[in-house]
């Protein structure tokens, strides 16, 4: 099995980056293109049955959230020149489905916490979402063993 485009889901953790380098290792291994995708969603908050999001925090969300993916692809450039990168804002599980789906990616690779009980059921789990409905085979690495 080859994979011509691998998409790489990061969050900047830890874990996200073991599977940014695995994903490097595949990409190189198989000539594959490799797009880098990260996800932000600024918080909204419900006063008096409406749904309101705080401009202000938009802003310097979104801008940290671009210098830093910037900042991946530029150190990720140097292995695999061609890399491109693709910011989103939404739910982390729907952007990655959907930008998978854009670019016609043949393999999904993301980080898991690996959290288990309450965490799990508060935060839901990004990875457990895309595993189930990804339409491509989908290689989740577990971070280090401290950051669960």
């Amino acid at each position: 099995m080859t994979f011509k485009k691998i998409l790489v889901a990061t969050d900047f953790s830890d874990c996200s980056q073991r599977a940014l380098d695995l994903a490097v290792e595949l990409a190189l291994k198989f000539e594959s293109e490799l797009v880098l995708v990260h996800s932000w969603e600024a918080p909204a908050y419900s006063y008096g049955g409406g749904l309101y999001l705080p401009v202000d925090l938009v802003t310097p969300i979104e801008q940290a959230a671009t210098a830093q993916l910037e900042k991946t692809l530029s150190e990720l450039r140097q292995r695999l020149p061609r890399a491109v990168s693709m910011l989103r804002s939404g739910s982390a599980w729907q952007e990655v489905l959907d930008v998978a789906s854009a670019v016609h990616a043949d393999l999904i690779v993301l980080g898991t916490h690996g959290r288990q009980g309450l965490t799990r059921a508060l935060l839901g789990s990004v990875a457990e979402k895309v595993v189930r409905l990804a339409a491509v085979p989908v290689l989740t690495v577990h971070g280090p063993a401290n950051s669960r």
